[in-house]
Order: C-alpha cells, then sequence, then structure tokens
C-alpha cells in the first residue's frame, strides 16, 4: 500500500505513453502484478484461471503489456522483487490480510445476490498474492528475457537504488515510497489500457503516465528529504501507524513549523511512538544489494511457448504475437548494441 502523500504530492509532468519512449524503468514488480490480479478479472471478479484452477490473470498483463510497451516505445524494464518483509512490517502485512478477509466474504455475498457491481469491487480489495503467482511470473519475466532482481526486503528501496546508479531512469511505482527511499525519480500509471479502478467508488477513471522528479518536490514543499520521512512517519507507513487525526497536509504544516519529529508539542511527540527513528533509518538508509547483474537476454521463445500454451492455456494465436514482438524487440536490441560498438571504436 505505502504511504499516503497524494493530497501534498502533484506530479511534475503528465508525461503520456509518448513522454517514456525509449526509457529504462525499474519496476516494482509486485506492484504492478497486483494491479493486473485486481483489474484482469471475469464479470463476476473471478480472477483468469487455466484449466487447472492456476490464476493467470498476471501472466496474461505482464506478457501483453509489457511487450507492447518495448515494442511499440522503445522501453526496457528490471523487475525489482521484495525480499523477506522487514520486521516492523509484518503488523502492516496483518493488517491487509483482515481487510482482504472481510473483502472476501463481502465479495461472496455479493456473488450471492447476483449484484456483480458490488462482487467486482470487493474482488479488486480481496486480491492477494502467494508464492504460485510470484513464481510463475520471475518465469514469465526470465522467458522474456527481461532482468529479474531481488531485493533484500522492500523491492522500491532496490529500485530506487538502481535508478540513483543511473541504471534506469525512474521507478515504475504508484506507491509514494519510492520518494521515501530517495528514487530521484518515478513515473505513476506506466499502463497502456489508461485506465484505474477505484473499489471505493465503483468506477475507473483515465490515466497517462506521469513523472514526479524527489528534487522538485522537496522545492515545492520547501523540505528536506529527511523531514519528508519524518512527514510520512506522523501520516503512518507500513513500518508505523501514524499519528491518529493527523493527515499529509497537517503532518506537513507540523515539520514546517518545528523542523522535526524531535521539536513537536508533546501532545503530539508522545503519540508518535518509540520506533519512529529505527522507520526513519529504514526509509534514509535501507538495506540495498550493491551487487547484482542487470542482463537482457535473448528471449527462449520455444520455452516461453510452451509455458504460456500449453502449462497455462493461452491462445496459440496471442502467444505468437507476444513472440513476434519479442524478437522484433531483441533484433532491435542487437543492432543498438551494435551501433554503441562501432560509436565507441570511432
Amino acid at each position: 500500500m505505502g504511504v499516503q502523500l497524494t493530497p501534498i504530492i502533484e506530479p511534475i509532468k503528465r508525461l503520456g505513453l509518448e513522454g517514456i519512449r525509449g526509457r529504462v524503468f525499474a519496476v516494482d514488480a509486485l506492484n504492478v502484478i497486483y494491479q493486473f490480479l485486481a483489474l484482469i478479472r471475469l464479470h463476476s471478479g473471478m480472477p483468469l484461471t487455466d484449466k487447472e484452477g492456476r490464476v493467470t490473470s498476471h501472466l496474461v498483463g505482464l506478457s501483453t503489456r509489457f511487450t507492447r510497451l518495448m515494442y511499440e516505445y522503445g522501453c526496457d524494464f528490471i523487475f525489482v522483487f521484495d525480499g523477506p518483509p522487514h520486521p516492523l512490517k509484518m503488523r502492516e502485512i496483518e493488517r491487509r490480510r483482515r481487510i482482504r478477509e472481510t473483502a472476501r466474504a463481502r465479495w461472496q455475498e455479493a456473488l450471492e445476490k447476483g449484484d456483480y457491481r458490488e462482487a467486482f469491487s470487493k474482488a479488486v480489495s480481496a486480491t492477494s498474492v502467494d508464492d504460485e503467482v510470484i513464481a510463475s511470473a520471475r518465469r514469465l519475466l526470465e522467458l522474456m528475457g527481461l532482468p529479474v532482481i531481488d531485493a533484500p526486503h522492500d523491492a522500491e528501496a532496490q529500485a530506487a537504488y538502481i535508478v540513483s546508479r543511473g541504471e534506469a531512469w525512474a521507478v515504475n511505482t504508484i506507491d509514494w515510497d519510492a520518494l521515501l527511499y530517495g528514487a530521484p525519480r518515478m513515473v505513476r500509471y506506466i499502463t497502456l489500457t489508461g485506465s484505474e479502478w477505484l473499489p471505493s467508488r465503483g468506477v475507473a477513471r483515465r490515466l497517462e503516465p506521469e513523472l514526479i522528479v524527489l528534487e522538485e518536490v522537496l522545492r515545492r514543499l520547501g523540505i528536506t528529504r529527511e523531514q519528508l520521512v519524518e512527514v510520512a512517519i506522523l501520516v503512518g507507513t507500513d513500518y508505523n501507524q501514524g499519528v491518529p487525526g493527523i493527515g499529509p497536509r497537517r503532518a506537513l504544516k507540523l515539520i514546517k513549523r518545528y523542523g522535526s519529529i524531535e521539536n513537536l508539542p508533546p501532545s503530539i511527540r508522545g503519540k508518535v511512538g518509540d520506533e519512529w527513528v529505527e522507520v526513519k533509518e529504514i526509509f534514509l538508509n535501507p538495506p540495498v544489494h550493491t551487487e547484482y547483474r542487470i542482463t537482457f537476454s535473448e528471449p527462449r521463445y520455444d520455452e516461453l511457448y510452451e509455458f504460456l500454451v500449453i502449462e497455462h492455456d493461452f491462445s496459440p494465436k496471442r502467444v505468437s504475437m507476444i513472440i513476434e514482438r519479442l524478437r522484433r524487440i531483441n533484433e532491435r536490441r542487437k543492432q543498438r548494441r551494435i551501433l554503441d560498438y562501432m560509436g565507441e571504436g570511432v
């Protein structure tokens, strides 16, 4: 879920799909997998499955969206997966589990009543990712020839590190945590469908890629990154509950007025909790892998066809189209490497 900072952070620029042409992105893998599982569903809210009952909604989304983005817009993607959760995150994980259980029960109630609009909304809220989904997603991406990197804990921290090293242009995520981890740039809503489902309203809204630049955000807010982290702590993050009654706007005013959590009036300071210093350190100096390999390899076309068509019942026509895109993308990469080599030799 991440921290809720939307009321105080505005996108620097709405890029549109043309604005991401030729860029490399470090993708928060679970973030996009959740999106596909939430949105690619039947009218009843049931996810797509193969004949064995295994969920395939995420495989449809990953194979379709990213091959089109690479083929039509020349983008490249590095997928970063979460590692084991930090101990402080377990409370938030348990809270989310309870929410999903409640939503799942209401989903079934709506189905029994024949209220498919309500059923779809609750199904989105009930979305969960299990080990089988993650394993199949990783397998698909590797067969497509895309880099897969594991983070020590939070994928967004590792993705932010990759961008800070100049190995990707921006983090692709919808969560603001990437800024707290120090991502110089993040891009939200890299999507072809151009819509996002809002379960609480039961409607979809139009979306297009939007750029957020950390340096510009801090300049507009008139604070430092350290202070932005403290604003987030007051609101509540995946690692702490925040202070009741304090939202993003009030948190920003407090930090700008008093400078830091440490200087807040005792009536507020006493409600922050004892773990806030540790939470702040997690965001400012997150554990990341400094040694990793980013390799765009040639797709394993035959294995990919077998994985999608034979194992997961995809349409042969759809998979042939995906493979043809990947062939052309791979040829384009080869040509680019040759030109880069020739340029270096001049």
